[in-house]
Order: structure tokens, then sequence, then C-alpha cells
């Protein structure tokens, strides 16, 4: 069966492998759709520091049970649709003992250190299964991407009390926009893409800035009355972002890291002190799922919008490139491994 490698920088590859055989308390899984994410775009231009070549890239998945392994409870039939959650913890680590192994130290993701799902079939514990009986595979596919734009509002506090902004209208960025909206808060969307911004709108935002045309301090002055967000979330992974996050929050406010810089940031940590901010970083997710995939059952979420472009996996390897040769307009690039 074929399979999409990212063999190295800026290379990808489709070859063969062998198709696997669960074991006990695995199932088989028959992919469906996989999205392609800013981790793997990252990886592609050599910019994540986590990658491993070569990978089988993918963790965005919507797929269908095809076989049930030894052990796995009654509750998974065959034919049911799922989703996966593709972090892998080791169970020691101070991260996991204390219950958060979203952060485990030697966390192994899927498509970045350990093999992904971009191929037709693939084997998982029972364990990691997600399932909706409403949702499309198209939809279970954009679960994983959105759980951790939620994790990021959680990790913020955020409360309908609070004026959120969110730096960056990627898919994580959409996630965060969306559960920001969902806990009622004030949201603010910042991306210099307008076609992004549009989308924002949709999911509920009442204020966007595009900064290259509008100052960014002068807008969140305005929006804000001066007192700047309570929130930011920072969904880029730019040192301009990272330091205007920190500029622009309110005194007493949280700024939350998902985005990983490309080069070391430089801060004046008064600021950090003056206005005592809190500054937290947001990794993976937990428990969100269930509430995601709720959240999409509700039909609240302009799905059609953020789907940017779906293509076969003899495609996906070109689709990557542009992506990495020009980001504007893209908000997610799915590959269709059909029913």
């Amino acid at each position: 069966m074929k399979a999409l490698f990212l063999t190295e920088i800026g290379k990808t590859e489709v070859r063969e492998i062998e198709k696997p055989v669960p074991k006990a308390g695995e199932v088989l899984l028959r992919i469906g759709m996989v999205g392609f994410c800013g981790g793997d775009l990252n990886g592609f231009k050599g910019l994540f520091e986590l990658q491993e070549y070569p990978n089988v890239l993918g963790h965005e998945v919507g797929a269908t049970i095809e076989e049930i392994g030894p052990e796995v409870p009654a509750t998974w039939q065959v034919g049911q649709r799922v989703t996966i959650y593709p972090y892998l913890n080791c169970g020691t680590c101070v991260s996991c003992r204390k219950g958060r192994r979203n952060a485990c130290q030697d966390n192994k993701t899927m498509g970045v250190r350990r093999p992904g799902a971009m191929t037709r079939y693939i084997t998982i514990s029972w364990q990691d299964l997600y399932t909706s009986s409403t949702l499309s595979l198209q939809e279970l596919a954009l679960v994983e991407p959105l759980t951790v734009g939620f994790h990021a509002a959680a990790r913020g506090q955020v409360t309908g009390t609070d004026t959120v902004a969110v730096m960056g209208c990627g898919i994580v960025g959409m996630g965060a926009i969306a559960s920001a909206v969902h806990r009622g808060a004030k949201v603010i969307a910042i991306d210099l893409d307008d076609s992004k911004l549009e989308i924002a709108k949709k999911i509920g935002v009442q204020y966007t800035i595009n900064p290259a045309k509008d100052d960014l301090h002068e807008a969140l002055v305005k929006v804000t009355q001066g007192d700047g967000p309570d929130v930011i979330i920072e969904a880029v992974g730019s040192h301009i972002t990272y330091r205007a996050a920190v500029e622009e929050v309110a005194y007493t406010g949280r700024v939350v890291c998902i985005g990983y810089a490309k080069k070391p940031v430089e801060f004046n940590t008064g600021v950090f002190v003056r206005k005592e901010i809190e500054i937290v970083g947001s990794r993976n997710c937990t428990n969100e799922f269930p509430e995601v995939i709720a959240y999409l059952e509700s039909g609240k979420f302009p799905i059609d919008a953020v789907i940017s472009q779906v293509v076969p996996i003899e495609e996906a390897g070109k689709a990557l490139a542009d992506w990495a040769k020009d980001a504007q307009g893209i908000v997610k690039i799915m590959v269709n491994f059909g029913e």
C-alpha cells in the first residue's frame, strides 16, 4: 500500500509499505482523510526541531474501523467512524507522573517521531480512539488540530468576561478562536491574510486586525479602550508576534504560547514584572477530544471554509511543497484516501 514519506528537508516520496495486522488491544483502521498540519509544513521546511526523517507523515485522521484485534472492548465495532489521539507518552517522566501526558518529555507524535497515518491502513490502540456517529471522515480529521487550540484557551483560563486576541489564524489559531468564542469571550483575530480573517468572522469573532494594513498597537488600544487584551494566544511561532503578545497584553493578563519561534526571542523582562503577567506554554491537548467533537457536531464551525484543498496521495507531496512556497489563503490541506 502507498504511504507518503517526508524523506528529508524539502523532499517527499510515495513509497510502498506492508499492510499492518492488529495486535492485542489494537484495531485496524481504513484511512479516509488525513490533514497536513503546520508541523508537517515546518518539518518540510526544516524548521521543526522535533521532526525525524524519513517518516510517514500525518496525525490528523478521519478513519473507519476495518478489523478488531483481540482484547478490544465490544463497544468498538467494525464500520465505526473514528479519529485518533496521535501522541504516545512514556508514562514515567515528571510530566506523565503529574498526569500531563501532553507534555511528555519523550512524546512521540505520529508523523513526527513515529510513523504517521498518510497511508491506506494503520493499527492503533483502542484507547486512542474517539468516535462520532454524525461527523464525516473529513470532519473527524479536523478534530485533532482544533483540540490544540481548545487546549490553548483552557491554558489561558479564558472566561466570558475576557477579551481574547488570537495571533495567527491557521487551523490551530482557528481552534483557539472557536474555543474562546464558545466560552463567551470577546475575541479579536489577528492575521496578515484577509481571507483567514473572513473565516474567523464566521466562527464568531467580534474584531479582526491585519497588522499589514493597520497599526497593531493602535488597533488593540481602540478595541480594548486602552486596556489591552486580557489574554493573547500566540499561534504563529514568530519572534515578532511573541514580543507583540507580551507588549500588548493587559496588565495582569495572560499570554499563551503555542507556536515554535524559529529563532531566539529577546524580551524586556521588566514588562513581565511591571504588568505581573502570566506566560504559559500550551502543547498538544489533554482531554479536549470529546469537547471538540461535540462542538463540531453542533454545526457552529465553518468546516467548508477552512478546507482549502483536498488531494489524492499522488498529489500530496506537491501540495505540501506549494504550501511551503506560498501559504496565502491556505488553512487546511487534506489528503483523501477514499471511503
